[in-house]
């Protein structure tokens, strides 16, 4: 039976599969990144009151008008970017979604996407799927990014470049500098420049700069976000895009085919946590965060992990060198099934297997309590 080329190199979700392992074995799961504590109680209230309300049916494909006017809101108040929510906004089924979406809607086949390295699994497939070609550029969580290997990178080929700040799994926060530069590169090539700031209120230190923001950079960026990460509701898959309306037609037109629409209720109640959760809340979230990550690099080292501290987003990347010969995912394998505690597989998020062998990758939006018993457990390793 004939199976379509395109998937011939894909291979299941490690992250998923890691998740089913720990369920297996009743391992502490800091694979997958979704928290093990409750949403905000505006969303679960204003879902319910939608749901009594008899808000069943399709919300128009694009996102529903309540939800978009408060997305134009917020990126008015956080960011000063005038968006205007019946040309430039799009609500679709999760980020995952909104950056396929994305990619179909301006990658042809041949062309070629910068990609950084270490990257969230989906990008490399995203862009072999449109029929393009990923070029990688190494990102260090330790070091400022090579601008030399990244102009090497852009060719007349290039049609766009992935930039997801803060990084999923690295945790690194590229600076205006960086961005900058990002952005020269973008006006040079005439690239387009799609974003990921699903993380962009999970932040250590600096704040969150929005490429769309920077000189130029509004009429070529594909600012793609979400609800996931800010509300703590990985399961109901409310991701937005927020573009220039030239694009935004044809983005449109894809996510309508991909999906028809995101969950009509679902929308309803992000809009009134939009609408009324204030910068505290965001501030609060931003410092819980930072402890749960004191509390997990505590442990890390401790155990003999080699990390940095994330300076965004809710994962360590650890080198385990110290701690066993085995490659990465029969390591991630053995933490789950002996130590009780899951993993990620290092080389899940490199184009080449061997870039990734020596790490792994924790998530820790999980309570403080489960991150100290999984520092528990990880002090059980024998060196």
């Amino acid at each position: 039976m004939h199976i379509a080329h395109r998937t011939r190199g894909f291979t299941e979700s490690v992250i998923r599969a890691m998740t089913r392992l720990a369920n297996e074995h009743g391992a502490i799961n800091l694979a997958q990144g979704f928290p093990n504590f409750p949403c905000p109680d505006v969303l679960k209230d204003a879902a319910a009151d939608a749901l009594r309300r008899d808000l069943n049916q399709y919300a128009i494909t694009w996102g529903s008008k309540r939800l978009r006017d408060a997305l134009a809101a917020k990126y008015r108040h956080w960011y000063g970017m005038e968006v205007d929510p019946e040309a430039e906004v799009t609500v679709t089924c999760g980020a995952t979604e909104a950056m396929i979406a994305t990619l179909m809607a301006i990658v042809d086949p041949g062309d070629e996407v910068v990609v950084f390295e270490p990257f969230y699994e989906n990008y490399g497939p995203d862009a072999i799927l449109c029929g393009a070609t990923p070029v990688y550029v190494p990102i260090d969580p330790g070091a400022p990014l090579d601008l030399d290997r990244l102009r090497a990178a852009f060719s007349p080929r290039t049609r766009a470049i992935i930039v997801n700040t803060p990084n999923n799994p690295s945790g690194r926060v590229l600076d205006a500098g960086e961005l900058g530069a990002i952005a020269e590169l973008c006006a040079r090539h005439d690239a387009w420049a799609v974003t990921d700031e699903i993380y962009e209120h999970i932040y250590y230190q600096g704040r969150h700069i929005p490429l769309a923001t920077l000189p130029g950079m509004r009429a070529r960026t594909i600012t793609i976000s979400g609800a996931s990460k800010t509300f703590s509701i990985t399961g109901w898959r409310i991701g937005t895009i927020v573009a220039p309306a030239a694009v935004t037609g044809a983005i449109r037109k894809v996510h309508d085919f991909l999906t028809v629409g995101a969950p009509a209720p679902l929308q309803d109640a992000v809009a009134a946590a939009l609408e009324t959760l204030g910068d505290d809340y965001y501030a609060g979230l931003a410092g819980a965060y930072r402890d749960r990550r004191d509390a997990l690099m505590a442990g890390l080292l401790a155990a003999g992990f080699r990390c940095r501290a994330p300076e965004g987003a809710y994962y360590v990347l650890a080198d385990f060198s110290a701690l066993s010969d085995l490659p990465d995912d029969a390591f991630a394998a053995h933490l789950t099934r002996a130590i009780g505690v899951a993993p990620v597989p290092g080389s899940s998020f490199y184009s080449r297997p061997e870039l990734g062998r020596r790490q792994v990758r924790f998530a820790f939006c999980k309570t403080i309590d489960l991150l100290r018993d999984a520092a528990r457990r990880l002090a059980t390793i024998e060196r």
